[in-house]
């Protein structure tokens, strides 16, 4: 029988998937079969990320094939094939070693979506340095501490962002012994260096160098509730399930067009956005413009793309242009459409099959689990609103919760499973290839992530009696606006700055379209008046301090809720803004 709430994949679509059978995959997929569809360096020298990505296709039959399809602000297209790029990246391989970086070396790079960037994380890669995208809208304030933190050799950007957000705080990055920049007017700036002129100066053949699979290749900065941001390092194992996971979750082949209109500086941009459809031997597209209803059409349609990654966000935008825009369009390739960074509302699955032709996959994962956990799948039906189905490899289950609202850890450091139907803490069996290998300089944090030999994501989830997961909220409270994950505290301490500002509270405020809206309360110092004036001066404050996650409301508040040891209750704070109890809160969708 037909089930209403699901809706049902065509018989051809199914036939073509990668993944017809998923009852059958899981019993008999294992991630050493996964391992072995990699190439691995020559001479069995290990496993290393750009070379599976670039390297083995400009060594190939597909080096003539176009890797990457840059397309820039005003309409013009630049393609690079598997060869050249090759060559590219090699050149900025060169040029790290000539600079003396050495492997395991952190490179920073604060950077749009241009071809520089590319070259530039792969180059990294190469070099068996540790690369660490940031977010190019970031100020200096969440750059600063993430460059300390992680103790930045290098950094590559352009003359435009240095000057905004690196020279105001080039005095407090002690470890930073090289700026390269790339672009216009990448010569004359004071500590730093032409990239250009160096990589023409430097030879396009690179040998990667012995890789050990364990090997740091990637550190993803992610915002906690509290405290400073986590450094989460991955391996150059990660490969693997970059490679799995998109055959599996993204459906993805050698003659697709992808298109992942994720950030570079996050961590989808890096994984799926670089990494994943140049392993697979794809046609990578990057479009340097920003959001734009018309725009994105038109990419879809005349670039024809087949696989389309993308955000709630730009989703839920295009629902409110309505189905006429997407009608002047022909979009008659795209075979699947795929959604992450926060929950999918079951609309827009709708949507997507009426509008797009085709409905919207939503999946889940994090920044710790470094490649796509749960899915649904190209062959299988959609239950509008459910994250899906484990991948094959990945063990997923639901642990009883506490009085906190986490899973509930026995004082022997045991855990409860929930078997059936379920609600509890989502948790992941530990050790697929692509899991974060610890939190930089916090071993005890890390450590508090595992329980029993489970990840515990603090993810609250329930379970059907088929198998299908959905998303219930977040057990902390962090705020996801725009597909931007931002933490209250980082947000906090910025106003904080201010010397008109006593304290601050930070909450996300649901928003039909991005989510969540970050919204600051503050209170200020004594003898200081609230005045629209100097609520328009706090919002330029945030704005210079934090870029695009400063809060876009600020309320006087001088009475905030706290706790008895004197910490603001953003729960209770949030709960109070809404007009509801603050047990009512359970009931809101939160975003993941």
């Amino acid at each position: 029988m037909l089930r209403a709430d699901v809706i049902h994949k065509p018989a051809d679509l199914r036939a073509r998937a990668n993944l017809v059978d998923y009852d059958r995959a899981r019993r008999e997929f294992s991630w050493q079969q996964a391992r072995d569809a990699l190439s691995g360096l020559p001479g069995g020298a290990g496993l290393n990320i750009a070379y599976e990505a670039v390297d083995r296709h400009a060594a190939g039959p597909r080096a003539g094939v176009t890797a990457l399809r840059w397309l820039d602000r005003t309409g013009g297209v630049r393609e690079i094939s598997y060869r050249e790029l090759g060559e590219l990246t090699g050149r900025f391989a060169n040029v790290l070693t000539g600079l003396g970086v050495r492997p395991g070396e952190r490179v920073y790079t604060l950077l749009g979506r241009v071809p520089d960037l590319y070259v530039a994380v792969l180059g990294t890669l190469k070099a068996r340095c540790v690369l660490s995208p940031l977010f190019s809208a970031f100020g200096p304030e969440p750059v600063a501490e993430r460059m300390h933190l992680g103790e930045a050799a290098v950094l590559v950007t352009t003359p435009a962002l240095y000057r905004r957000t690196i020279a105001p705080i080039r005095d407090r990055l002690p470890a930073l012994r090289h700026v390269l920049l790339t672009g216009p007017a990448a010569t004359g700036l004071p500590g730093t260096a032409n990239l250009s002129d160096l990589s023409g100066a430097a030879s396009p053949a690179f040998t990667v160098g012995p890789t050990d699979p364990q090997d740091a290749a990637l550190l993803h900065f992610t915002s906690g509730t509290t405290g400073r941001p986590k450094g989460a390092l991955h391996v150059h194992e990660a490969v693997v399930a970059h490679h799995a996971t998109a055959r599996f979750a993204l459906d993805l082949r050698t003659d697709d067009v992808f298109w992942c209109t994720a950030d570079p500086g996050w961590v989808t941009g890096t994984s799926y956005g670089i990494v994943a459809p140049l392993v697979i031997g794809a046609t990578m597209l990057s479009d340097e413009g920003e959001f734009d209803a018309r725009r994105w059409y038109r990419v879809l349609a005349e670039q024809r793309v087949t696989v389309w990654y993308t955000a709630p966000t730009a989703v839920r935008m295009l629902m409110r242009r309505g189905p006429e825009e997407a009608a002047r369009h022909d979009l008659s390739a795209l075979r699947l459409v795929a959604s992450v960074g926060e929950p999918l509302n079951p609309e827009a699955v709708r949507w997507g099959a009426e509008v797009l032709g085709r409905p919207v996959h939503d999946n889940w994962w994090q920044t710790e689990t470094g490649a796509i956990m749960i899915s649904n799948f190209a062959a299988a039906d959609i239950r509008p609103g459910s994250m899906g189905r484990p991948l094959p490899g990945i063990d997923a289950g639901l642990l009883e919760r506490g009085p906190d609202g986490r899973a509930l850890v026995d004082a022997d450091g045991g855990v409860h499973p929930l078997a059936g139907a379920a609600e509890g803490e989502l948790a992941l069996r530990a050790g697929w290839p692509s899991m974060f290998r610890g939190y930089l300089n916090d071993p005890e944090r890390y450590a508090a992530a595992f329980a029993d030999g489970w990840y515990l994501t603090g993810d609250i989830a329930r379970r059907d009696s088929d198998g299908w997961y959905w998303f219930v909220g977040r057990a902390d409270d962090v705020i996801k606006s725009a597909g931007h994950l931002v933490g209250p505290f980082e947000v906090e301490s910025a106003l904080m700055a201010h010397p008109a500002v006593a304290e601050a509270g930070v909450i996300g405020m649901p928003d039909p379209v991005a989510g969540e809206l970050v919204k600051a309360f503050v209170t200020l110092r004594a003898g200081i008046e609230p005045t629209e004036e100097l609520r328009t001066e706090l919002l330029g404050f945030g704005r210079r301090a934090l870029g695009a996650v400063a809060p876009k409301e600020i309320a006087f508040d001088d009475a905030l809720p706290h706790t008895r040891s004197g910490k603001v209750m953003r729960r209770l704070l949030k709960a109070r803004e809404l007009g509801l109890a603050e047990g009512d809160l359970s009931t809101l969708e939160v975003t993941r």
